[in-house]
C-alpha cells in the first residue's frame, strides 16, 4: 500500500510533536514536512529529543509548505480559523488539533470563548473527531475537528449513560485533574506557564472552555459544571463526575449501558475490579496509550453514581484520537499506529 504524505503545521508544540511521534510509526503515513515559526532550520529532534534516530526532518517555515495528502494544524487557538484560506489548498484532508472548529453552536462558542467565531461560514464543513461518538460521520469527512482532552475524558465517561437513559434529569458536576502538558505549550516553554505548574491546586473553578464540547455532544444537552485542578503530572487526566441515576437503576443496568455503546470501541476499557490496587481507572496505566479507561461506583441507596475516566491527554486526548479518526476516514485499520500498551510500573 502506498503511504499517504502528511505535513504538520506547528510541530514544535506538544500536540504537534505527539502527532509526529505517532505518525512516524504509522504503517500508512509518511511525514513529509513539519513547520515551526520559532525553530526554522533546526532539526525536529532539537525540540523532540525522543525522536532521535527516528527522523532527520528539519523544521520549515509555514510559507515553505508544499501540497500533501493530509495536513495537520497544531496551532494556538484562533490561528487555524484566521489563516485557513492559506492552508486549505495544501491537502484534501485536514485535521485541526485546536478548538477552532469543534463547536457547531455559535452561542456556546461566544459564551465560552468570549468572542464571535471568526469563520462561522466554515463550521458546518467540519466533523467533530470523536471516534466513539461519530464514527459513521468520520468515514466521509475531509475536515476533522479534533476534540479537547478534558472533553474527551468526560464525554467517554458520560456518553453511554445519557444515550441509554440511565441518568436522572439533574445537573452533572465534573472534576478533571489535569497535567502540565494539557495546555499544548511548546516543551521548551512549559516552565513559563505558571498556571500549568506547581503543586495540586484549582486551575479553572468555572467556565472551562471544554464544557461547551461536552454539553453540545451529550444527548439532551444536560447541565454540566466543570472544575479543573492542576497537578504536577506531566501527562494524564483523571476525570470524576458526580451524577444520579434514575430511581431503581441497578449496577447491572449501568454496566449494560457501557457494554452496549462501547461494544465495538477498541480503545475504551471498562475498569471495575472488586479487589486489588487497580480497581478504578488510573492515568498511570494509560500513559503513552490511546486507551480511555472508564469506571464507576453506584450508591444504590442514594442513586449517586460516580463516574471515573483516565486518559493520556496527549494521546487519546489529542494526537491519538486524531490518528484514530484519520484511520476511520481513510478506511485503514482503526488501531493502526496506536497498538502500543501502556507502561507498568
Amino acid at each position: 500500500m502506498d503511504k499517504k504524505t502528511v505535513a504538520i503545521v506547528g510541530g514544535s508544540g506538544y500536540a504537534g510533536g505527539e502527532f509526529l511521534r505517532l505518525a512516524l510509526g504509522h504503517p500508512n503515513l509518511e511525514v513529509a514536512q513539519v513547520t515551526s515559526r520559532r525553530y526554522v532550520g533546526d532539526p525536529v529532534t532539537f525540540v523532540h529529543p525522543n525522536l532521535r534516530n527516528r527522523t532527520n526532518l528539519k523544521f520549515i517555515a509555514p510559507g515553505q509548505l508544499k501540497p500533501v495528502d493530509i495536513l495537520v494544524l497544531a496551532l494556538p487557538h484562533g490561528v487555524a480559523a484566521n489563516e485557513f484560506e492559506g492552508y486549505k489548498g495544501l491537502a484534501p484532508i485536514i485535521l485541526d488539533l485546536s478548538a477552532d472548529f469543534r463547536l457547531k453552536d455559535l452561542g456556546l462558542y461566544r459564551k465560552y470563548y468570549g468572542e464571535e467565531h471568526p469563520r462561522p461560514d466554515l463550521i458546518d464543513q467540519w466533523v467533530y473527531a470523536n471516534p466513539e461518538l461519530y464514527k459513521d460521520q468520520l468515514k466521509a469527512a475531509n475536515y476533522l475537528a479534533c476534540c479537547g482532552c478534558n472533553a474527551t475524558a468526560t464525554l467517554l465517561g458520560l456518553y453511554p449513560l445519557f444515550k441509554e437513559g440511565v441518568l436522572a434529569d439533574k445537573p452533572v458536576f465534573v472534576t478533571v485533574m489535569i497535567s502540565s502538558s494539557a495546555g499544548g505549550a511548546e516543551p521548551s516553554l512549559a516552565s513559563h506557564h505558571p498556571e500549568r505548574s506547581g503543586s495540586l491546586r484549582v486551575y479553572k473553578p468555572t467556565g472551562h472552555r471544554h464544557t461547551a464540547e461536552i454539553v453540545e455532544n451529550l444527548p439532551g444537552r444536560p447541565q454540566v459544571h466543570m472544575t479543573a485542578v492542576a497537578t504536577e503530572r506531566v501527562r494524564g487526566i483523571l476525570m470524576t463526575a458526580q451524577t444520579f441515576v434514575r430511581q431503581g437503576t441497578t449496577e447491572k443496568e449501568v454496566w449494560g449501558a457501557y457494554r452496549k455503546v462501547y461494544a465495538d470501541a477498541p480503545f475504551v476499557r471498562i475498569v471495575k475490579v472488586k479487589k486489588g490496587i487497580h480497581r478504578y481507572p488510573d492515568p498511570n496505566v494509560v500513559e503513552g496509550t490511546n486507551y480511555c479507561d472508564v469506571g464507576f461506583e453506584l450508591e444504590e441507596d442514594t442513586g449517586r453514581l460516580v463516574v471515573i475516566s483516565a486518559i493520556d491527554n496527549l494521546v487519546k486526548g489529542t494526537a491519538g484520537h486524531a490518528i484514530q479518526a484519520l484511520n476511520i476516514r481513510m478506511g485503514w485499520e482503526e488501531a493502526a499506529g496506536l497498538e502500543a500498551p501502556g507502561l507498568h510500573p
